[in-house]
């Protein structure tokens, strides 16, 4: 993919505000680890090939296994991953997916059991974050680094 413009360049006012919500999604206590997974896994389902690079590359400092990293689009199958972290990357599917079936009940209760209420909203912050980074990334034709 050619990077059709600099958005930043064009419009410095969308950097600023994406950066206010991603530093207040970061702040919102939600762990370094799971939320860099989070960010992956919802690039993966959106094929943002720059946000992948990014966030894997991000994942890998924190000290990330590489295995989680590997396996993030199978983690359903595969037995790396915490009944937390479970739920959590059950939700980045649902909502980043959200016209498909919402957030259904069972879900919410099995999210709630893991996170607290003001857990959650920051959750849906973190989701709804990184899917404008996608959605900017793709638009614009970003591409991952070589």
């Amino acid at each position: 993919m050619n990077t059709r413009f600099n958005y930043a360049k064009v419009y410095p006012q969308v950097l600023e505000k994406m950066m206010e919500m991603e530093n207040f999604a970061k702040g919102s206590g939600i762990d370094t680890k799971l939320y860099e997974l989070i960010k992956i896994r919802s690039s993966q389902i959106n094929g943002c090939a720059f946000c992948i690079n990014m966030h894997t590359v991000d994942a890998r400092k924190l000290g990330e296994e590489e295995r989680r990293i590997y396996l993030l689009n199978a983690w359903k199958e595969a037995p790396y991953y915490t009944e937390k972290e479970r739920a959590a990357l059950e939700l980045t599917e649902c909502v980043t997916k959200i016209s498909e079936h919402g957030v259904p009940d069972d879900l919410y209760a099995r999210v709630r059991a893991q996170f607290e209420e003001k857990e959650f909203i920051a959750l849906i912050v973190v989701i709804n974050t990184i899917n404008s980074w996608n959605r900017i990334a793709i638009s614009t034709g970003m591409a991952a680094p070589n």
